[in-house]
C-alpha cells in the first residue's frame, strides 16, 4: 500500500472500506469496534482559544489508551499512534471545504469522521 497525495488529501491505493462515524454537534460518548476490538470513544468539544472537537480512546474495560485527539482535517488521526495497532485509519472531512475544521454546531452533519480499515 502506499500513499499519493490527490487535491490536497492523501490517498491511500488500496482495496479500502470507508465507514462514517455517526455523531451529532454535542458531546457523546459509545462503544464501537474497529478490526474486531471494542473501544470506548468519547468526543468533546473545547470552547476556548484555538479549542474545537477532540476525541478519547479507552479500551472496552474503560482505560484510556490515547486522549485528546484533536478533530483536524487534512491528516490520519491515528497516524502517529500506528504502534498501537488500531488497523485502521481515521480523518474528517467538512462538505464543500476538506481544509475546514468541524464547528461545534456541524459536526455529524455537514463534518463527518471516517473510518478507513484496509
Amino acid at each position: 500500500m502506499r500513499a499519493v497525495l490527490r487535491g490536497g488529501l492523501f490517498v491511500w491505493l488500496a482495496m479500502t472500506t470507508y465507514y462514517e462515524v455517526p455523531l451529532s454537534g454535542e458531546a457523546q460518548t459509545f462503544t464501537a469496534s474497529m478490526n474486531g476490538v471494542s473501544y470506548t470513544f468519547t468526543f468533546r468539544y473545547l470552547n476556548c482559544t484555538q479549542g474545537g472537537w477532540v476525541m478519547d480512546l479507552a479500551d472496552s474495560s474503560g482505560n484510556q489508551i490515547v486522549g485528546g485527539i484533536p478533530l483536524v482535517t487534512g491528516t490520519d488521526l491515528l497516524g502517529q499512534y500506528g504502534y498501537l495497532g488500531f488497523g485502521c485509519r481515521m480523518f474528517v472531512s467538512t462538505d464543500g471545504d476538506w481544509d475546514a475544521v468541524p464547528t461545534y454546531d456541524n459536526l455529524g452533519t455537514t463534518s463527518h469522521l471516517y473510518v478507513a480499515i484496509d
